[in-house]
């Protein structure tokens, strides 16, 4: 666990702390990230600590907002994506923060951040984040129209095989769906699951719930036929006797 297990970007912030004060903070981070999902007390506590020793840092405090917002504390986490954004200068974590204040039942404002200029400077994958935020917030209001409008962008026909893409089109499916359209839907889930390399959604098992398969049906077939080949087997040793 050291410095080199962290993106550039992060090492390079934690040269502002002694060698081996960086040290420790990054093994902090790393493991921060590798208990996220399986482990969220853990990774709370490597966050805290690394708060506590390198509170200055952008990566820092961006990693103690990542560990809170995968916990559910919206609040916790707002706060420490504010502070990690006053820090760098940088506003990649406004896809996070517009989320926060949506789950925090302020969706005025979080339309408000989501249409600021800051949003302009966003890169592809932070642009698509914050379109799929946006487009929940209209969804949640009931504005289903608005909701797909917002996510017919360049990048929902752009070629690409990538988390974002995937994430896209499995956006756009579920508003499809939520329109009254399974077509549609059932187009857009088959696009998101063909740009899904890392399989970081579900869009295979929401098409075939579409198409009518059921993993419990089939679940259930396979117990019959085992117990039928039991029941089979007991008969022929019955009828050996």
């Amino acid at each position: 666990m050291t410095a080199r297990d962290l993106d550039r970007s992060i090492r390079d912030q934690l040269r502002t702390l002694s060698k081996e004060n960086a040290e420790g903070v990054a093994g902090h981070l790393v493991m921060a990230g590798r208990l996220l999902d399986e482990a969220p007390e853990a990774a709370l506590a490597h966050a805290e600590t690394a708060v506590r020793r390198a509170g200055r840092v952008a990566a820092v405090r961006e990693m103690r907002g990542i560990v809170a917002y995968h916990m559910g504390d919206w609040a916790g986490a707002l706060g420490e994506f504010r502070t990690a954004r006053r820090l760098s200068g940088s506003h990649h974590v406004l896809p996070f923060i517009v989320d926060c204040e949506r789950a925090l039942g302020r969706p005025e404002r979080a339309l408000e951040l989501a249409g600021s200029p800051e949003a302009e400077s966003l890169d592809v994958a932070e642009r698509v984040e914050l379109a799929i935020v946006v487009s929940g917030i209209r969804r949640d209001l009931g504005e289903l129209q608005a909701a797909a409008a917002g996510l017919e962008m360049p990048e929902l026909v752009r070629p690409a095989r990538a988390p974002w893409a995937a994430r896209l089109r499995y956006a756009y499916a579920e508003i499809k769906l939520a329109q009254g359209d399974p077509e549609s839907a059932r187009t857009w889930f088959r696009r998101a699951a063909d740009a899904d390399e890392n399989l970081a959604t579900d869009a295979v098992e929401r098409i075939e719930e579409l198409d009518g398969v059921s993993y419990s049906d089939l679940l259930d077939d396979l117990e019959d036929l085992d117990e039928a080949d039991e029941s089979g087997d007991l008969d022929g040793r019955a009828g050996s006797t």
